[in-house]
């Protein structure tokens, strides 16, 4: 191990429990072992997931959250003691290899509660919402501290008051659910949370508190609630039994659904640092024997959840600074590096480094560092696309189904969270696989087969892997990206399958194998207007291929078109955007955390869009476009076409035939040449491909 990395792995104390090292797996949906929402229970095959973590050098786990009360059928957590009997075996495997638990606890989201189409009706006030209310929990999940306050997901809902009773009864339950932690052999608690813009920080905060009671007015009152848990845990549990906070140092929020972007100067509607300097001295003083810390709220949710385009270390000087007002350790989360984590621990500025993405993506990281082989460590990208899936239909709700989301996977490692259902053991019967295309989904074919068993020729027609994701990297703010274009390279070559630049194949009669995997990609559209010759598409642009001058129309406010804006911002020229739709950034399956900050940042640069607009044609002065408002000339320098791409079509007959006859041999399509997708959605197909392959029965 380098000797900068060392302070990582210095034992520290939270209360008296003792923690091996300075690492903390921080709680996210997915890593629950308890879910106690729509559905309720033990987590079958969380057992899994950890066990794949516990013996790779992680000090404190803290599982994703357990709230206290499910939304079917008012069933309060602390009143089931099985499914924390459940629990054990898990906490005893962790313990055994010196790993520490704590529980996350939660009092519930209040406005920031997620809103599916399928329960809007259920929760607006009404008829529906009356009969219903005995069976859903609607006051329980859906209520704030104010009356009318509007739903984060769909501000045209509002939501019910959280009564004074309900509070008791929630203070109370906390202490019960704590014990029931306490007696499964958990090491301590942690309350969720004054933090992200959930219940208690919507107490916290003057923005989302006007009671007139106890629980409102006073910095000291909006953080009683917060304050009589922690009381009452000590009270149930022993003064030695370590209660932790979820706290949010500074809450980044400009108003409801609006959020501040890095480096911006603006008037705080929330939790201000000066405010926070108090705030964390009243928690201390109830109880609380860490604070697990970054920012943001739900207006603000990309400080908590940072994506692509949020710097890394993100929260880390505000969290140095309020350290500087507690006696209590603090942990930091928000895109931690271990590099610069290891410096503030060694001066003290810090007392831990939360992960949380990173060990989804590869469990191993920690050990990884430990061992020096950081090369050889699987980036998280911040994409969300698996581990928080949570996007917004542009303020209609999510289309989040609690009954069935899935949380807690990885884009890039399929195999997190889906341990049960996928097999690394050797094929059953190992083949010789053709894989036609070096792009990630090819890359991944290869990769996977080689590792269980298969004998690999991968073909690829240029003299770089990567495919389109060589383009999609090429922004500045995608360090990461680029790292993992090395990492598959690497991993790659480490497979043992042979690769073959500069080869393409046109004819697959050429080729001797059993299984030929077809990953060629697709081609990126243009469009049938005049002038279209003058523009230049986006993978050309981000490939180097093509230059821009100063004013830029790029057609298409989809991700990538909005990611070019953001980036042609960024190097002082003057973008603008076209956009058929009403809004930008609105394809599905993109996480509102990173949507919510692209669209912030290009606010703050001042990057003009055209919505509900089509283009007539492009002419030497600029784009000639139509909107309801009608007709008008953009002008422009230069002109980017951002409107997608179509699946490579070469092998298009064989694709056909494929669905008609059995084929010697085998041909399987991978990624956008089958369809075009995602990374997500090519990884996946990949991934699943090769489990098909190595594991059908004869």
């Amino acid at each position: 191990m380098e000797a900068r990395y060392e302070p990582l792995f210095r034992p520290w104390k939270i209360g008296n429990v003792e923690i091996k090292n300075r690492i903390v797996m921080l709680p996210m949906e997915g890593t629950n072992m308890i879910q106690w929402e729509a559905k309720t229970g033990f987590v079958k095959g969380i057992d899994e997931f950890y066990r794949d973590r516990k013996d790779n050098n992680i000090g404190l786990f803290i599982p994703g959250l357990i709230p206290l009360i499910s939304i079917i059928g008012k069933k309060w957590v602390y009143k089931h003691p099985k499914v924390f009997e459940q629990v054990k075996p898990v906490i005893r495997e962790i313990h055994e290899s010196g790993g520490k638990v704590f529980f996350q606890l939660s009092a519930g989201s209040g406005r920031s509660m997620l809103l599916p189409p399928m329960l809007r009706s259920f929760v607006k006030k009404g008829f529906l919402k009356t009969v219903s209310s005995p069976v859903l929990m609607t006051k329980w999940w859906w209520s704030a501290p104010d009356p009318d306050e509007p739903n984060v997901w769909d501000p045209d809902v509002k939501m019910d008051i959280f009564t004074s009773d309900m509070i008791r009864k929630f203070i109370y339950a906390f202490g019960r659910t704590a014990k029931r932690c306490q007696e499964a052999g958990v090491d301590g608690v942690e309350i969720h949370a004054v933090h992200e813009g959930y219940l208690l920080d919507q107490f916290a905060m003057q923005y989302t508190n006007h009671r007139q009671d106890e629980y409102g007015g006073s910095l000291e009152n909006r953080l009683r609630f917060a304050c009589e848990i922690v009381r009452e845990i000590k009270k149930v549990c022993g003064q030695d039994f370590p209660v932790s906070l979820r706290y949010s140092v500074c809450s980044m929020t400009r108003g409801f659904n609006q959020g501040a972007v890095p480096g911006e100067e603006f008037k705080e509607v929330g939790r201000s640092l000066e405010e926070s300097e108090k705030a964390i001295r009243i928690l201390e003083e109830a109880g609380y024997d860490m604070f697990n810390c970054d920012n943001g709220t739900y207006d603000a949710w990309y400080w908590a959840h940072p994506p692509v385009y949020a710097p890394l270390n993100m929260n880390l000087s505000y969290v140095e600074h309020i350290k500087k007002f507690t006696t209590k350790p603090v942990v930091c989360a928000g895109r931690m590096q271990p590099d610069a984590a290891a410096d503030a621990i060694a001066r003290g500025g810090i007392d831990a480094m939360g992960i949380g993405r990173q060990l989804l993506c590869d469990p191993e990281f920690i050990t990884k560092l430990r061992e020096n082989r950081l090369e050889d460590v699987r980036p998280c990208i911040s994409c969300h696309g698996a581990c928080l899936p949570f996007n917004g239909l542009n303020g209609k709700g999510t289309d989040i189904d609690p009954m069935h989301v899935e949380m807690g996977r990885c884009v890039l490692n399929p195999w997190t969270n889906n341990e049960r259902k996928y097999s690394k053991a050797p094929a059953r019967e190992p083949k010789h696989i053709a894989v036609i295309g070096g792009g990630i989904g090819g890359m991944e074919t290869a990769i996977q087969a080689s590792l269980r068993g298969h004998k690999v020729d991968l073909f690829e027609k240029t003299d770089r892997l990567g495919g389109v994701f060589n383009a999609a990297s090429a922004m500045s703010f995608k360090e990461k990206d680029k790292e993992l274009l090395a990492w598959y390279r690497r991993a790659l070559e480490n497979s043992g399958a042979a690769v073959h630049m500069n080869t393409e194949i046109s004819d697959i009669s050429v080729i001797d194998a059993d299984i030929v995997v077809v990953a060629t990609g697709a081609h990126a559209r243009t469009l049938r207007i005049p002038g279209a010759e003058r523009a230049v598409t986006a993978a050309d642009y981000l490939d180097g291929k093509a230059k821009v001058g100063d004013s830029v129309v790029i057609i298409g406010g989809g991700l990538t078109g909005c990611e070019i804006a953001y980036e042609l911002a960024l190097e002082g020229k003057h973008p603008s955007i076209v956009e058929m739709t009403e809004h930008l950034v609105g394809a599905k399956g993109i996480c509102m955390a990173n949507s919510t900050m692209l669209l912030e940042l290009l606010r703050y640069h001042k990057v003009p869009a055209y919505l509900c607009a089509t283009c007539e044609k492009i002419t030497d002065e600029g784009v000639v476009i139509v909107t309801p408002e009608g007709k008008r000339i953009i002008p422009a320098d230069s002109v980017i076409l951002s409107v997608g791409y179509t699946p490579d079509e070469r092998f298009g007959k064989l694709k056909e035939n494929k669905k008609r006859t059995k084929q010697k041999p085998e041909i399987y399509f991978v990624g956008d040449c089958d369809k075009v997708g995602s990374l997500k959605t090519g990884i996946k197909q990949a991934y699943e491909l090769v489990q098909k392959i190595s594991y059908k029965k004869n």
